[in-house]
């Protein structure tokens, strides 16, 4: 690949990376920042939302009722430190790799437990139907199998300051 080919497509992946860090903090900022998703049953609201109106996978479905739903506002403090994490990391560009494992994971948990098309449908609307959250966790399959923090990222500045003996 050429050396301008190759920074071209470093950059771009980059800059998708932190546009969706940056929906990651927007999704993450009321949730932290305020406290009817944590504490006021908004987590607990998605998800006998998800429970009622067929949208979780049958599968998912007893994961949700027997797991989640007990646990609910821990989880829901997971779910919004876990988005500002992940946010912050692709901003950022300090641990990339581990926060794309942690999204994937949680984009396939949001997949399973909201994406259900019904039985007896054709396969093509399983993919329709999970589009919301396939597409994300296909960009988090990307930015940890590549090295999407090579390019602007606060620790690829730092690790130039520090060679170049300034740190």
């Amino acid at each position: 690949m050429l050396p301008d080919t190759e920074n071209r497509n470093t950059l771009a992946l980059a800059r998708l990376r932190i546009a969706i860090g940056c929906l990651f903090l927007i999704f993450a900022q009321y949730k932290v920042l305020g406290t009817q998703f944590t504490l006021g049953g908004g987590f607990q609201w998605w998800i006998n939302r998800f429970l009622h109106e067929g949208e979780a996978y049958p599968f998912m479905m007893t994961v949700l009722q027997s797991v989640v739903l007990p646990h609910a506002t821990v989880i829901a403090f997971l779910v919004a430190y876990g988005e500002l994490g992940i946010g912050l990391a692709l901003v950022s560009g300090f641990w990339v790799r581990a926060a794309s494992a942690f999204g994937f994971v949680y984009m396939l948990a949001l997949l399973f437990s909201s994406n259900y098309p019904g039985r007896h449908v054709p396969l093509w609307q399983y993919f329709g139907a999970s589009l919301d959250h396939s597409v994300l966790a296909l960009c988090f399959l990307t930015f940890f199998s590549s090295r999407s923090d090579e390019a602007l990222s606060v620790r690829r500045l730092l690790s130039r300051t520090r060679s170049n003996g300034a740190y």
